[in-house]
């Protein structure tokens, strides 16, 4: 085989399926395949994705040169709720801080009547207390008790804990007690896996810290062993194809995706292993916003359908919406990530009655194993897959005839439900589609409503194997403007992969008064932490000249309780730097909220915290223009019957085969190896110049 050609993957792993897309970096070609996820061992689908990318380009695995990997490892863990073995160690007096928690009730003080507190992280007997004392500027008030530590230590060996999480009073301000708790730790039991909150989220708010370090431990063990058996496997998959090199052989740079739109080296990854929590949508995410941007349409929405559940995620100025008040399931975590919303409708998604006699659509998935019905692999309830395939709206095979679909074990699946509810066959097979799609808008509706925008101003990019089915309901629930879909679809977090920068954040509070800001510490702490953020692109390999520094700080008016982020340009810390600061907060306090206080000095702005992020640029691959049309005629390979509100017999066009400019009319199905898209009635799909589908309704057509 060759290796004169240089290639890039980017590798996805989704519940269903494994996406690949693979880049050519001298000539920017793109390959993309997809093979089905292994949830019983994830690396066998990794590996798998790999072997078949390489096959379609007819190479070995010596032509890569970098792999970047999206992972739900993380994810599941915490949306399964999972945490087990987790001890916790704070400080004496605030043993019972996980039960405390906050003040707030979802959904509003009028849920509170109904609502039932979670369950601590950590239950109350593995919890620790440790006598020392930091004042709120880090000075000691009292010592760390050495003794207590050593006490915990024991406690937790005798236990068979082997995961602990350690949080300090008021240790964002200075950490030498969690230093010196570790120190003693690591010494009585150097087998438990240990977390800082110093280390992890160095910043105030004891609850939402202290949670954020114990995810941070109870997904390190998994994290290392799945990143450390994808290496292994990847390096001796590596090694195999130089079998016959005499030279050492290499190891391939393997990046994980990280929730803030950054990747980071495998190794660096499993000492911040929170930081991948919400590492596959996030990828997704960064891939639309790349290929929106190309297409013309820097603001959008996203909806990201796989197998499971659906992502859904506002991008502005070509840059997703980030946020540090996300949650993972239960778990509050204010690490940096991308403001995703995720909701239980994927393909599998399981359609089932309530007690009421309601119909009902997820948040239980079939997933990959068994599947939906039509899958023939042991499925027993009826999914949204089933009611697409039932519909005609997919055809009865994926992958371009990989896997076979069983129209008749949908329909008998679905004729249950409609039995039981009274409905005719259709009816009841739409009704499961109408809910998705319910389902979906309102989730979209939280990531614009919440951020004071409509979703009628937005175009949505729709990708991910499901994610583009429901495309044309969408537009009439939500009154969006149109929706692009990617070529690919089904490839879109895969390519995302390869769009993104290596990234690093790192946080210091530091809580003042504008009027009163000591100049002299804010350049100090900035450069700090520019010093942090250089070292670790140092550890990833970056040259000197190659790297770049973001810098952020979050504001707030005295007595608010929560922040706004905004960028500190560079420079010296001078009067000019710090007013552009505080001009950026009035500014985009008033966008978010609809007010500011300008110029009031009854409402004094509050610095809080202060943000550097080091970024490692990595080539990205080019969106290549496709060739002129020819008209979408020549592109129909036939018809199937497609229920839209009726029967029709509606034209099935092949993607591949459509050029610039070509322009497809509802009812049609718009077919290619990854994803289908069913043109409903009264709408349009003109093919745009990078191969786009841009759908819009015939009356808003210029």
């Amino acid at each position: 085989m060759s290796a004169t050609r240089r290639i890039r993957i980017g590798i996805d792993t989704g519940g269903t399926f494994t996406d690949v897309v693979a880049v050519d970096e001298e000539t920017g070609e793109l390959v993309t395949t997809k093979t089905p996820s292994t949830p019983a061992n994830p690396a066998d689908g990794f590996l798998n994705g790999i072997d078949k990318v390489l096959g379609v380009l007819g190479l070995d695995g010596d032509a890569v040169t970098a792999v970047s990997h999206g992972t739900t490892v993380a994810t599941n863990k915490l949306l399964e709720e999972k945490v087990e073995n987790l001890g916790f160690i704070t400080t004496e007096g605030y043993g019972h801080l996980l039960e405390i928690a906050r003040q707030s009730v979802p959904d509003g003080y009028g849920n509170s009547y109904f609502w039932v507190k979670p369950d601590r992280i950590v239950p109350v007997d593995l919890v620790r207390a440790i006598g020392g004392r930091l004042a709120v500027d880090g000075s000691e008030v009292r010592p760390l008790v050495e003794a207590d530590v050593v006490a915990a230590a024991h406690y937790f060996r005798a236990r068979g804990v082997t995961t602990i999480g350690l949080s300090f009073l008021n240790s964002y301000a200075n950490p030498v007690h969690e230093e010196q708790a570790l120190a003693i730790l690591q010494r009585e039991y150097p087998e438990a896996d240990y977390s800082l909150s110093s280390q992890v989220l160095r910043e105030y708010r004891e609850y939402e810290r202290s949670v954020t370090t114990l995810v941070d431990a109870a997904v390190k063990p998994n994290i290392r062993a799945y990143v450390n058996n994808i290496t292994e496997r990847l390096n001796s998959f590596i090694a195999r194809a130089d079998a016959s090199d005499e030279t050492e052989h290499r190891e391939v740079p393997f990046y994980v995706m990280k929730s803030n739109g950054g990747v980071l080296s495998a190794e660096e990854v499993v000492r911040q292993p929170i930081t991948t929590v919400l590492s596959g949508p996030a990828a997704g995410a960064l891939g639309a916003a790349v290929i929106a941007q190309r297409a013309g349409f820097d603001s959008v929405l996203t909806c990201d359908g796989g197998g499971t559940s659906t992502d859904v995620t506002v991008v502005i100025d070509g840059h997703p919406a980030l946020t540090t008040e996300g949650t993972v399931g239960p778990y509050p975590s204010k690490i940096p990530m991308i403001d995703v919303v995720t909701v239980g409708a994927g393909g599998g998604s399981i359609a089932w009655i309530s007690p009421e006699g309601t119909l009902k659509v997820g948040p239980q998935s079939a997933g990959a194993d068994p599947g939906p019905l039509c899958y023939r692999k042991g499925g027993e309830e009826p999914t949204i897959t089933d009611a697409h395939v039932l519909l005609g709206r997919i055809p009865p095979h994926l992958l371009g005839g990989e896997i076979p679909l069983d129209v008749d074990a949908a329909r008998a699946g679905i004729e249950d439900i409609a039995g039981k509810l009274g409905l005719g066959l259709e009816e009841a097979a739409d009704g499961i589609l109408e809910i998705s799609a319910w389902n979906q808008a309102n989730a979209l509706r939280q990531v614009t409503v919440k951020r004071g925008l409509d979703a009628r101003d937005f175009n949505m990019v729709t990708f991910g194997g499901s994610g583009s089915l429901l495309a044309c309901r969408l537009v009439d629930i939500l009154g969006l403007q149109g929706v692009i879909v990617p070529l690919n679809p089904g490839n879109t977090s895969a390519y995302g992969l390869l769009t993104v920068d290596v990234r690093n954040d790192y946080v210091r509070t530091a809580i003042s008064k504008h009027d009163d800001l000591d100049r002299e510490r804010v350049e100090g702490l900035l450069t700090q932490l520019a010093s942090e953020a250089d070292e670790a692109l140092a550890r990833e390999g970056f040259e000197p000249a190659e790297r770049q520094f973001s810098r952020t700080a979050d504001l707030r008016y005295v007595g608010q309780a929560f922040e706004v982020r905004v960028p500190v340009p560079d420079g010296p810390v001078d009067d000019t730097l710090l007013a552009a600061v505080a001009d950026a907060f009035h500014a985009e306090h008033h966008k978010l909220y609809g007010y500011d206080f300008r110029g009031d000095a009854t409402q004094p702005v509050e610095w809080v915290n202060l943000r550097v992020s080091g970024i490692g640029p990595i080539r990205k691959p080019e969106l290549r223009e496709i060739a002129a049309g020819t008209g979408s005629e020549g592109a129909v390979t036939g018809t199937r019957r497609v229920y839209f509100d009726q029967w029709y017999d509606a034209p099935v066009v092949a993607r591949a085969q459509l050029g610039a400019g070509d322009v497809v009319t509802g009812p049609a199905i718009v077919e290619e190896f990854s994803s289908t898209v069913p043109l409903h009635p009264g709408f349009v799909a003109e093919v745009d110049r990078f191969g786009n589908l841009l759908i819009t309704r015939k009356e808003n057509l210029s």
